[in-house]
């Protein structure tokens, strides 16, 4: 695209300016942000004060230390800096619809046809740099034909290539040498380079169609290139890009890979580098502005049927399901009710939404009147359509079926309206061979029904407890008489032994006293106990009572 024009923006203290904006009992100074690289404590990022005192990213903790008495650290925390950075992309949405973020502390847009909304380039840097400059942030801007120059020009303009120490530098060699190196220094091939536009705020403007010549002078490492390949140029004596613009590019596959000139090609534009935004977040809300306030029940509930349907609609459309809603009731004194309503499983169905909304409008504070309602799905869910194959009426009649078993679901959902959802559970089936490990208890708004229940290999006592030490002869037989809770049994029948060893990979203190056998005793007075006997590991040996069968 010849009028193609693309803004980086750098901000290379991101994280340590995050913190100092949260204000979290920072003070005006040194500030440095760490984390553990290769067992190491190192810095990550720094604020203007901490850079000032000499501090540098990468640099150990330790050192930082000794040189900064007064420096403050913090731990990083990577996921509130992505989230930040995705509240700046969603900012500089104000320049062009097309921004993307480069994580970890970068943002590309593409300006193609919106500069001169600002008053062109430099304009738009200036408003870049001003609204930067009030959110507290540290910005580096360069603007360019391609995303790579750009790229380049945000990170590297004003710097010159650094010499490889490795004994053949210019300051290293002869007096002679030096001299007619002094007399090269500024010789450039193919001509002076175009002029570099500077903007305020530290940005880098190449002209249109200057890529080569506004790159030429940056150091090879501005073509995001890895720190290998970049030490290897060096030493080769390749440290600037215009050094590479004018090597054979085979020769230069063959040394360092393909990938170096693929980066040089995507900077000069011959090889493509698009800008993929990101998606937008889908949102469904509806509201409904009311002429006059209101406030009774009736009122609200009539205003919530001419919603909601209009929410629902959206849904389907995106074949999504709410799973949590939302409603905001907005008073004349500029106050706001909001209520909040789950559902079991994802619908979008307003005939099962309204009966959780109408159990909720008791928490709301018409005061002197409302006269704005708006409905919101927080949490959705895709919503699945379902298939049935078969004989024409069967799967009729399995159609409707499945389309009606919405009883369970709308149940739940109204005692959560009530309770919460979180205090409603189900058991599920396990795998376990441990008794008490043999179900699990989810929540039954977050899960479906278990299909079916493996049966055990023995009966299993309908009442399962800690196991509790029974008075008896210590040996596996079974006792004709022991003492249990305080009060002495008798045996009448046993069926057993079932044997359940521990699991070896965990030590569970439940298990220590090792293998067990276990037998369903049947006393005088009637009861079915579940007894076991404890052959002992890292506990001793006895009996003990688990269970009771109804």
């Amino acid at each position: 695209m010849p009028n193609r024009r693309i803004l980086s923006l750098w901000f290379p203290r991101l994280a340590a300016e995050r913190l100092m904006r949260d204000a979290r009992g920072l003070e005006a100074g040194p500030l440095a942000v760490v984390a553990e690289q290769a067992n190491l404590q190192a810095i990550t990022a720094l604020n203007a004060a901490a850079e000032g005192a000499g501090l540098y990213v990468g640099q150990p903790v330790r050192d930082a230390h000794a040189m900064c008495a007064g420096l403050v650290t913090r731990a990083r925390n990577a996921p509130a800096e992505a989230a930040f950075l995705t509240a700046l992309r969603r900012w500089a949405g104000k320049f062009s619809p097309w921004v993307a973020e480069e994580p970890p502390d970068g943002l590309v847009i593409d300006l193609s046809g919106c500069a001169h909304l600002f008053g062109g380039e430099a304009a738009l840097v200036q408003v870049v740099a001003d609204d930067c400059t009030d959110l507290g942030l540290t910005v580096r801007l360069g603007i360019a034909d391609t995303l790579g120059a750009a790229w380049a020009l945000a990170r590297y303009a004003g710097q010159g290539a650094a010499p490889a120490r490795s004994g053949d530098a210019v300051d290293q060699e002869a007096r002679a040498t030096r001299s007619r190196a002094a007399k090269r220094r500024h010789w450039t091939k193919g001509g002076a380079a175009p002029q570099v536009v500077t903007a305020g705020g530290g940005a880098r403007i190449a002209p249109p169609g200057q890529c080569h010549g506004a790159l030429s002078p940056l150091p090879v490492a501005a073509l995001r290139l890895e720190g290998q390949v970049t030490e290897q140029l060096g030493r080769l004596g390749l440290r600037r890009i215009g050094d590479l613009l004018g090597q054979p590019r085979a020769a230069l596959a063959r040394r360092f890979g393909r990938g170096l000139v693929l980066r040089l090609d995507q900077a000069m534009g011959s090889a493509p580098e698009p800008v993929s935004p990101a998606r937008a977040t889908a949102h469904f809300a509806a509201r409904m502005t009311l002429p006059e306030p209101i406030g009774l029940r009736d009122d609200l509930m009539a205003a919530i049927d001419r919603i909601l349907p209009v929410l629902c609609a959206r849904l389907e459309a995106k074949g999504r399901g709410a799973r949590e809603l939302r409603l905001e009731a907005h008073r004349t004194d500029q106050a706001a009710q909001v209520v909040q309503a789950g559902l079991a499983r994802p619908s979008h169905d307003p005939q099962r939404i309204r009966p959780l909304l109408e159990l909720k409008l008791d928490g709301i504070d018409a005061g002197f009147g409302i006269d704005m309602l708006r409905i919101a799905a927080v949490r959705t869910e895709p919503v699945h359509a379902r298939t049935v194959a078969g004989h024409a009426e069967a799967a009729r009649v399995v159609r409707d079926r499945l389309a009606g078993n919405t009883a369970l679901d709308d149940l739940i959902g109204k005692l959560g309206a009530r309770i919460g959802l979180e205090a409603i559970t189900r058991r599920h089936p396990a795998s376990s061979h441990i008794p008490e490990k043999s179900a699990q208890t989810l929540a039954a708004a977050w899960s479906d029904p278990a299909p079916d229940w493996p049966a055990p290999p023995v009966p299993r006592p309908l009442l399962l407890w800690p196991p509790e030490p029974v008075t008896a002869p210590d040996g596996p037989a079974v006792p004709g008489a022991f003492r249990w809770r305080g009060r002495d049994w008798r045996l009448a029948q046993a069926t057993g032994p079932e044997r359940i060893a521990p699991e070896w990979w965990l030590d569970d203190p439940n298990w220590r006293s090792g293998v067990r056998d276990y037998w369903v005793v049947v006393t005088e007075q009637g009861d079915r106990l579940w007894l076991f006997y404890g052959h002992g590991g890292a506990l001793s040996s006895g009996w003990f009572c688990q269970g009771s069968f109804a």
